[in-house]
């Protein structure tokens, strides 16, 4: 799928929206991916996934043996990732605020991981579900995500595939400009902001 495509998956989906977004780091945005509603279609999840899985290089494809997503965001979109590579997928929760297996999810040590994520921005939770995926005695070989939109500069420490990457300026809450501080804000995704 060319980058064209990808986004009009998004569009048609009513998934890209634009406004004044309050981001789960904290950032404010003009335009939000609501990842949610692009994987409410699960014949439009498969598609990215597949297309996601097809960018991955062969051998990262070929070690992978478990997929392990964040919740909330992630856990379709690595379920997705899961299905497209034939192996298991489970989640990281948060209940005392530190990503952890949970449900019966367990990882044998040494298990090759996919930290699969929707969007990622600053980086902050991949980097937080990838040491909790240590913990857990998997060995993240590497992450990918349906959009990076931190402008390449999310370090996740392992190598790191998107579907594609969506360049859209964010700001701190004090620094916005004048045209988007006009808008009232709104925090559309699941996680408390920052």
């Amino acid at each position: 799928m060319t980058d064209d495509e990808i986004l009009a998956e998004f569009r048609a989906a009513d998934a890209l929206l634009e406004g004044h977004f309050i981001l789960s780091s904290g950032l404010r945005s003009s335009r939000y991916l609501q990842c949610a509603r692009v994987l409410m279609d699960p014949v439009r999840g498969a598609r990215l996934a597949n297309a996601l899985v097809a960018r991955l290089p062969a051998d990262i494809r070929a070690r992978v043996e478990a997929v392990v997503s964040p919740a909330m965001g992630g856990v379709i979109a690595g379920h997705e990732m899961g299905r497209a590579l034939g192996v298991s997928a489970m989640f990281l929760e948060r209940p005392e605020g530190v990503f952890e297996l949970r449900r019966g999810f367990r990882l044998d040590p040494g298990t090759r991981v996919l930290m699969m994520e929707d969007v990622v921005t600053t980086g902050l939770s991949s980097r937080e579900a990838i040491a909790a995926i240590g913990r857990a005695g998997g060995e993240v070989v590497a992450a990918a995500a349906l959009v990076d939109r931190s402008g390449g500069t999310a370090d996740l420490g392992v190598p790191f595939f998107p579907l594609i990457a969506l360049d859209v300026p964010t700001y701190e809450a004090d620094a916005v400009p004048p045209e988007l501080a006009a808008i009232p804000a709104v925090k559309p995704g699941s996680r408390v902001a920052a």
